[in-house]
């Protein structure tokens, strides 16, 4: 995707993020603020009943919460990082040209 936006020497890293939360219905809240809601086409578009929250909640924390009553949740962070070209950079070596084989190194 990088490269065919035209940029070079692409890098692509990720990370996962565990974060606690006091209830569910925080988490929900975070979510929400980031964006991630439903975004299916053919979702439901009336709203959902609150016992279906509640009891969403009540299952999540007796699945995943821990014993002082939090709740955590991870979240996995991809960072894309790739540069302008430039004649000055760096150029990747031709395939084949390894001087030590990757099995040897594992």
């Amino acid at each position: 995707m990088l490269g065919r936006a035209g940029l070079a020497l692409p890098v692509a890293d990720s990370e996962v993020l565990t974060v606690t939360y006091s209830s569910v219905f925080k988490l929900m809240q975070e979510l929400r603020q980031m964006g991630e809601g439903n975004s299916l086409i053919g979702r439901r578009n009336a709203f959902t009943r609150r016992d279906v929250f509640l009891r969403t909640a009540e299952l999540y924390q007796s699945r995943y919460g821990r014993e002082d009553g939090t709740i955590p949740a991870s979240f996995e962070l991809i960072h894309l990082t790739a540069w302008s070209p430039d004649a000055s950079q760096q150029k990747p070596l031709r395939p084949g040209s390894a001087k030590m084989s990757l099995k040897d190194v594992l």
